[in-house]
């Protein structure tokens, strides 16, 4: 057996809340069968002139420890953020670690947007009649008060904005949190950015969001990579990470899930969503020179993958350029949806479900590739065992981020 590296910074808590499944258990069921819940989006705030084609969480299952008031004051993100962190919580056995020495990072920013507009046309005549907690809601740290409340952390608490790549950032900022010793445990969790009709009309309008194409087959609207991709479809989703050192893990007997080996970050300076071509490629490298690892060790891959006309193709370049067209490749928005700021977190989160099923999932809608040349994953899961993945996600602003995802020898805490 491999001598343990109690240095390894590791995950060992997961939590999940998507369309397609509330917690680890369902998602995974659903990545794997590639079921779907994509249809005409029906929440209130998010249809008006137009019809937009999305996937939505039908219902939240609350566990018993999460508090009643808590979250009656709650918006739709901050109570997806706190079912989400509650798994992950109970997974990594958190309730009795020092809630100094615990931290949370949330990625995302803006994320209450339908809510919001929605307060404004209730209370846009009557302004004196809003409630004051709105004072707390409409401010992104007030996910992280109210999850802090509930769990008790007392380490530390922020949030990142990153556009699409968000969640992915907040791993990165929990990574170096516990490297830096200023937490023994850091929680990166993915937000929930509840988009309104606005945001939605803006997006479209932008060339980012799909059209109208497939608004009488929602199911094939979302299709990554395929020659016949019409921008990203949105997905509800929220997604959380314990982070922590192997060390830390092995004297609670947590089982790790994997190690967290390399990771990069990279700015294009630039303001607009166009990708770029030479972000993509440098997060890539100094992702896979931090793991130690080269492109030939990377079997298998998981992309940003949104469906959109330039981004998909500006990806396979860069995987080409970094000679990773080997590895198996798959896009776990083809069944989820785009996440947006919780995007990188639960793709992360696809990657660690996929190493412990010894499996990969299908890529929904991928009729016609557009670069064939590629390891693809097409309509059916396929037995695999992953040795060593990579992670990418972009946001607007010019965002790149790499992480790479490494099995490894369990050691301390086996039952």
């Amino acid at each position: 057996m491999t001598k343990c590296n109690l240095s390894e910074v590791v995950v060992t808590g997961v939590g999940v809340t998507a369309a397609i499944g509330q917690g680890k258990e369902d998602f995974a069921s659903s990545l794997l069968s590639g079921r779907h819940a994509f249809d005409v989006m029906k929440r209130p705030g998010r249809q008006k002139d137009s019809q937009f084609i999305g996937a939505e969480i039908a219902s939240l299952s609350y566990p018993d420890r999460l508090s009643k008031k808590l979250l009656r004051k709650a918006s739709f993100s901050s109570r997806a953020a706190l079912v989400t962190l509650s798994e992950a919580w109970e997974e990594a056995k958190l309730d009795d670690t020092d809630s100094a020495r615990i931290g949370l990072v949330v990625g995302g920013s803006n994320f209450q947007q339908r809510e919001t507009l929605q307060l404004y046309e209730s209370y846009q005549d009557r302004p004196g009649f809003i409630s004051p907690s709105y004072g707390l809601s409409f401010m992104d740290s007030d996910l992280c008060g109210l999850c802090t409340d509930q769990f008790g952390i007392t380490g530390l608490a922020y949030t990142v904005g990153g556009a699409s790549a968000s969640g992915q950032l907040a791993v990165i900022h929990a990574i170096q949190q516990v490297l830096s010793g200023e937490v023994d445990v850091c929680i990166a969790l993915g937000a929930l950015m509840d988009l309104s009709y606005m945001e939605c009309e803006a997006l479209r309008a932008l060339g980012a969001m799909g059209t109208d194409k497939y608004a009488d087959e929602p199911e094939k609207a979302c299709r990554p990579f395929d020659q016949n991709r019409d921008g990203f479809i949105y997905g509800e989703s929220c997604g959380a990470l314990v982070i922590e050192r192997k060390e830390t893990a092995v004297r609670r007997g947590v089982k790790p899930y994997a190690a967290l080996s390399g990771w990069s970050i990279k700015l294009d300076g630039n303001r607009n969503p166009d990708p770029s071509l030479e972000g993509e490629i440098h997060v890539i490298q100094e992702a896979l020179e931090r793991a130690g690892l080269s492109p030939e060790e990377i079997d298998y891959i998981n992309p940003h993958g949104t469906g959109s006309f330039i981004g998909d193709e500006i990806e396979l370049k860069a995987l080409h350029a970094c000679r990773l067209s080997h590895a198996y490749i798959n896009a776990t928005k083809s069944i989820t949806g785009h996440g947006l700021s919780a995007a990188g977190i639960v793709e992360i989160i696809s990657v660690l479900l996929q190493m412990r099923e010894f499996a990969l999932h299908p890529s929904r809608n991928l009729d016609h590739p557009i670069d064939d040349s590629f390891h693809w994953v097409n309509e059916k899961s396929i037995s695999y065992r992953i040795k060593n993945a990579l992670s990418l996600s972009m946001g607007f602003g010019g965002m790149n981020t790499a992480v790479c995802i490494q099995n490894i020898e369990k050691c301390g805490g086996e039952s």
